[in-house]
C-alpha cells in the first residue's frame, strides 16, 4: 500500500503554480476554477476543496497536496497506483469575499513546537461571509445532466469528474469556525469497514494533543453519530426534511445533491469523507474549563458568533483579540489542521486499498 508522506509534504513545499493544472470553467463571476489530473493508476481519487466559503484550509492543504504531486517523477508509486482528480477550490468567488481575514494571519506553533500560523478570530467575526442554502455549492451539484440552474461552479466540476467515474474515494474538505477539536464525516455504507481506520485516526488526533468533537445530532440533516469524533455525512434529502419539519418548503427545495451524493452516483461504491476542522478552537466542556460553553448546531455556532462580534464591536482589533483569547478561544494550528486532514486521507486510502 502506498501513503502519502504527510510530514514531507508540509516540510518541502514546491513553490510556484503546479504544472498539468487545467481551466475547468468558471465561477458566476468569471474567476477560473482549476483542476489537476494527476497520475494512471487504476484507483481513481478525486478530491475537493472550498465548497463553503469561509473554510480556506482544505483548499490550501490541496494547493500543497498537487504541487508535491506533480513534483513527483510518473514513475513514483503515488502516480502509479492512483489517479487524483483534484479541484483545490470550487468556490473563488467566495474566497474573494473572506480574502479580509483568510489572506491575515497571526503567529502560532504547531503541536511540534515549530513556527506556524493560525488565523484571527477578530477579524473571522468582523468580516465571515458563507453563502446561505441555495447558493450553498457542496449542496449545489447539479440533479441531472440538464440542470442549467445549478451553479456554475457545480456544472464545471461535474463535468470535471463524469468522464472519470467511477471512483473509489471521495473527499471534500470543509472547516468548522468553532469546535473543541477536529470532527470526521464518513458514508454510511461504510461504516462497518471502517472500524480500524476511526480507531487509528483517533490515535493521530490525540497523540498529536486535540480533543476530538463528539456529537450526536440524532440525525438531524443526516449527521448520525457513529463513535467518538466520527458521525455519517451529510445528505441533501436529510437537509430537505430538516427544513420542511420547519415549515420552510422554500428552503427545503432549494437542495441539491451534495458533491458526494454526486460521486456515488456516477456508480461503483466510493467512500465518501468530510474533514471538518475547526479554525478556532474553543475550551472542550469536559475539561472543566471556566471557559464560555460551546452549543453545539447552528443556533450555537450563531449564538457564539454573536458573542464574540459584540466583543469587536468598538473595540480595537487588539483589545478583541485580547478579550476573546481571555474566553479560551484560540486559532487552531494550519499546519496541524493540514496535518489531520492528510491523516484523514491517508486511512482512508489505506482502507479501500485493503478491500
Amino acid at each position: 500500500m502506498t501513503l502519502l508522506p504527510v510530514e514531507r509534504i508540509l516540510g518541502s513545499i514546491p513553490e510556484g503554480p503546479a504544472p498539468d493544472a487545467a481551466s475547468i470553467g468558471s465561477s458566476r463571476e468569471g474567476r477560473p476554477i482549476v483542476g489537476y489530473a494527476l497520475g494512471g493508476g487504476s484507483t481513481r481519487i478525486s478530491l475537493i476543496g472550498g465548497c463553503h466559503a469561509d473554510e480556506p484550509v482544505g483548499p490550501a492543504m490541496l494547493e500543497i497536496l498537487v504541487r508535491f504531486l506533480a513534483s513527483l517523477d510518473r514513475d513514483q508509486a503515488l502516480l502509479k497506483a492512483y489517479r487524483w482528480f483534484v479541484v483545490p477550490h470550487v468556490n473563488p468567488d467566495g474566497d474573494y469575499r473572506n480574502a479580509a481575514w483568510s489572506s491575515h494571519a497571526l503567529d502560532s506553533q504547531d503541536h511540534l513546537g515549530a513556527t506556524d500560523c493560525a488565523y484571527d478570530p477578530a477579524l473571522y467575526v468582523e468580516h465571515v461571509v458563507r453563502e446561505l442554502p441555495g447558493d450553498d455549492v457542496e449542496f449545489g451539484f447539479p440533479r441531472d445532466e440538464v440542470d442549467e440552474m445549478a451553479r456554475p461552479e457545480n456544472r464545471a466540476v461535474a463535468e470535471f469528474l463524469a468522464t472519470s467515474g467511477p471512483f473509489h474515494l471521495h473527499g471534500t474538505f470543509h472547516g468548522m469556525g468553532f469546535a473543541p477539536g477536529p470532527w470526521f464525516l464518513i458514508e454510511s455504507d461504510w461504516i462497518e469497514r471502517t472500524v480500524s481506520m476511526r480507531h487509528r485516526l483517533r490515535q493521530q488526533v490525540r497523540e498529536i494533543g486535540y480533543p476530538l468533537f463528539d456529537i450526536d445530532r440524532q440525525g438531524e440533516k443526516g449527521f448520525h453519530r457513529i463513535d467518538e469524533g466520527f458521525s455519517t455525512r451529510p445528505d441533501s434529502k436529510a437537509m430537505a426534511v430538516h427544513f420542511r419539519a420547519l415549515g420552510d418548503e422554500d428552503t427545503a427545495a432549494l437542495f441539491r445533491p451534495s458533491s458526494m451524493e454526486y460521486v456515488r452516483s456516477l456508480g461503483g461504491d466510493p467512500l465518501t469523507l468530510v474533514s471538518e476542522m475547526p479554525l478556532f478552537l474553543v475550551p472542550d466542556p469536559s475539561s472543566g474549563s471556566s471557559g464560555p460553553v460551546f452549543k453545539v448546531g447552528t443556533q450555537g455556532k450563531r449564538q457564539l458568533h454573536s458573542d464574540l462580534r459584540r466583543l469587536v464591536e468598538g473595540s480595537s482589533i487588539e483589545k478583541a483579540r485580547s478579550e476573546i483569547a481571555l474566553l479560551g478561544v484560540r486559532g487552531m494550528p494550519i499546519r496541524d489542521q493540514m496535518r489531520l486532514q492528510l491523516a484523514f486521507l491517508n486511512e482512508a486510502i489505506a482502507c479501500i486499498a485493503a478491500r
